[in-house]
């Protein structure tokens, strides 16, 4: 069983700042690509930013210079560092990562999402 597990989400000031964090918990043998999405309301999910293991990193334009995406694979941990917040920004926040297992399955899991509120 694995489990993608986020925190870090709140509400904050437009100019302010977050970390998201998202560790996976279970039965992991190896995490490849990981990244974060968001959903604002009544709008489909979206790409935010995605990184490899080897830690090659890429944004979408509407976060680029804001926002950066990094990762601990001893701690199978994905963060989101999110800058220069706008109102713009406020969705909910969901973890994706491809995940093998012990058994060398390799599989796409999601995060349960974590809010994130900028507003004054």
């Amino acid at each position: 069983q694995v489990q993608l597990v986020e925190s870090g989400g709140g509400l904050v000031q437009p100019g302010g700042s977050l970390r998201l964090s998202c560790a996976a918990a279970g039965r992991v043998f190896s995490i490849n690509a990981m990244g974060w999405y968001r959903q604002a309301p009544g709008k489909q999910r979206e790409l935010v930013a995605t990184i490899t293991r080897e830690g090659i990193a890429n944004a979408v334009d509407s976060v680029k210079g804001r926002f950066t995406i990094s990762r601990d694979n001893a701690k199978n941990t994905v963060y989101l560092q999110m800058n220069s917040l706008k109102p713009d920004d406020t969705a909910v926040y969901y973890c994706n990562a491809d995940i093998v297992t012990p058994n060398l399955w390799s599989r796409n899991y999601w995060g349960q999402g974590t809010q994130v509120t900028v507003s004054s």
